[in-house]
């Protein structure tokens, strides 16, 4: 079926307004088109910098909401918790990819494994809670080490509780200040590893080499490429990400975690239908980034190559990590990336450095 392509010129809606829409609109800036970020209180924001249009208003205002999609060609979106009301009301004026059944999948961390489960791919085993006693429940049935989490919302280990042997299930319900939850028994791996794939609008797909992630206090702290794991692992958890991009009709990108199991397989333990930070990497060692990726997939052009031209190892700077700037543009073959944020905070994602080798 003919889909439409929008040319070099046209206008991309980002929904958001972080370092992900920043890195979106810059590399759509290089293919000749123009972003317009809405997101609440975006003024001055890592997207608004760099944006050709800004709006700053709230996920309830309709009407800004229309004039917003009457201004742009197509919309996509940083972030998967944007309210799928938000999405439906904006298709009405304008395409938006990813869709509403997407972000109803990845926003739900019960409705995504269920999801992945129903196509016959694995995930450590879990179970819905909406109290204290069902958690307790999960744990007997699961086994005594557990991690509670939300079902909706939490990232880099935020909205998260570890049931230990002995540990009392009420106060890991009470930590995660949520009234849904989900318990995940805890798995056997070796490693984490994860896997970007694109889709376009004509179903075409490409998916970068699996990487390896290594994780600090919740947070990814660096991404190896590519994944040291046998041809044979990298190659299902390729296939898992595809399969799982093919199912939900998928345009963009689409950021698949796994766990890398004793025996090489593969589980999946989350996923994000948009760009992802183990995928900085691409920026300097693939030919085309993720980022570009997103940009050519919602506009129906031709997704690019994903060939890897270099081996790299990606470092998030994470805080006062930022603060050794001076000596990071002084490193050869270092490829720092500062993402415009004023102020420092523990926790926070400032920017990243990306650190190449020749290709292995």
């Amino acid at each position: 079926m003919a889909h439409r392509i929008l040319p070099p010129g046209s206008t991309i809606g980002m929904l958001g307004d972080g370092q992900l829409g920043r890195m979106t609109a810059l590399a759509a800036a290089r293919l000749g088109y123009k972003t317009h970020v809405y997101a609440p209180g975006s003024q001055g924001s890592p997207g608004a910098q760099v944006a050709a249009a800004v709006t700053s208003a709230g996920w309830d205002d309709l009407d800004a909401l229309e004039a917003f999609a009457r201004s742009v060609d197509v919309v996509t979106l940083e972030w998967e918790n944007v309210p799928v009301a938000v999405v439906e009301h904006l298709n009405r004026f304008t395409p938006v990819h990813p869709g509403g059944r997407v972000l109803s999948v990845a926003q739900d961390r019960v409705e995504e494994k269920s999801f992945v489960n129903a196509l016959g791919i694995g995930t450590a085993p879990w179970r819905a809670a909406r109290s204290a006693d069902e958690v307790a429940a999960a744990v007997a049935e699961i086994g005594p080490r557990c991690i509670l989490k939300s079902t909706r919302l939490g990232y880099d280990g935020k909205g998260q509780a570890r049931i230990e042997p002995g540990s009392d299930p009420a106060e890991a319900w009470a930590a995660i200040g949520s009234d849904a939850g989900i318990v995940e028994g805890f798995v056997s791996f070796s490693c984490e590893v994860s896997v970007i794939v694109a889709r376009g609008l004509d179903g075409s797909m490409a998916a970068y080499p699996a990487v390896e992630n290594r994780h600090k206090d919740g947070i990814l702290d660096k991404t190896i490429a590519p994944a040291r794991v046998p041809a044979e692992t990298a190659a299902e958890a390729e296939r898992v990400a595809r399969r799982i991009a093919e199912a939900l009709d998928l345009v963009g990108v689409l950021a698949v975690e796994m766990f890398v199991t004793p025996d090489g397989g593969v589980l999946v333990n989350e996923m994000a239908p948009r760009p992802h930070n183990s995928g900085h990497w691409t920026m300097d060692a693939c030919h085309s980034c993720q980022f570009e990726q997103l940009v050519r997939a919602v506009c129906g052009l031709p997704l690019g190559s994903v060939e890897r031209v270099a081996d790299a190892e990606m470092e998030n700077l994470i805080g006062a990590d930022a603060d050794r700037w001076p000596a990071l543009m002084a490193e050869p073959g270092a490829r720092l990336h500062l993402y415009g944020k004023a102020e420092s905070r523990p926790g926070r994602k400032m920017g990243h450095v990306t650190r190449l080798r020749p290709r292995s």
